[in-house]
């Protein structure tokens, strides 16, 4: 894999970026390394066949150990997924359109959800469209667990099911709407902190 050589300055959604078009190699199982960083310098991510350590910092509490049995690539491909998700859930607010943006809301939960899943144990969880369960599913703490709760009656085939499609939009204000996206973004931010921060 080239590396790109850059001002070390630069924000993480360059990183990212890169991570999600170019991955991440690692050398042969059972082998010990050290990551490097864009430019050369050990970034000090120690792994082995089984966990990445992060390096080492002023608060290693925070830190956990992730198996890398799980699949980076495919969990930063979907985190991104859910994060175009919440992006059209606030266009389709601004539209009026409120079912359909909690419907958004609804699915950038699942697939932030499944994404924590799929760096945790390199599959999707199976669930049947109860966010709680999903939560539970991958270890969510209880607050998360009750957020992607709220969103559960807004996956299309439980919501038309007791409301007609052209009386959606109208049934949930604009103001309910906004707060749905709040918990989705909290939501998020849970699954960030755990696939972009470890």
């Amino acid at each position: 894999m080239s590396q790109s050589h850059t001002n070390p300055g630069e924000n993480s959604q360059d990183e990212l970026e890169r991570l999600l078009i170019q991955g991440i190699e690692t050398s042969p199982v059972g082998a010990q390394s050290v990551v490097d960083d864009r430019d050369g310098r050990a970034a000090g991510l120690h792994y082995d066949r089984n966990t990445i350590i992060p390096p080492d910092s002023e608060d290693e509490e925070e830190h956990t150990e992730v198996p890398t049995s799980g699949d980076i690539q495919g969990a930063l491909g979907l985190f991104a997924e859910a994060t175009q998700d919440m992006a059209t859930a606030g266009v389709e607010l601004s539209l009026g359109r409120h079912f359909a943006c909690v419907d958004f809301c609804n699915q950038a939960v699942e697939k932030a959800a499944q994404a924590v899943s799929l760096l945790h144990s390199g599959r999707r969880s199976m669930y049947d469209h109860d966010l709680r369960a999903l939560g539970v599913l991958v270890g969510a703490p209880q607050e998360i667990q009750d957020e992607m709760a709220l969103l559960t009656p807004f996956h299309p085939e439980a919501f038309y099911a007791g409301t007609p499609p052209e009386e959606a939009d109208e049934v949930i204000p604009a103001e309910q709407a906004s707060v749905y996206v709040q918990h989705a973004r909290h939501v998020l931010k849970w699954a960030r902190n755990i696939i972009l921060l470890t």
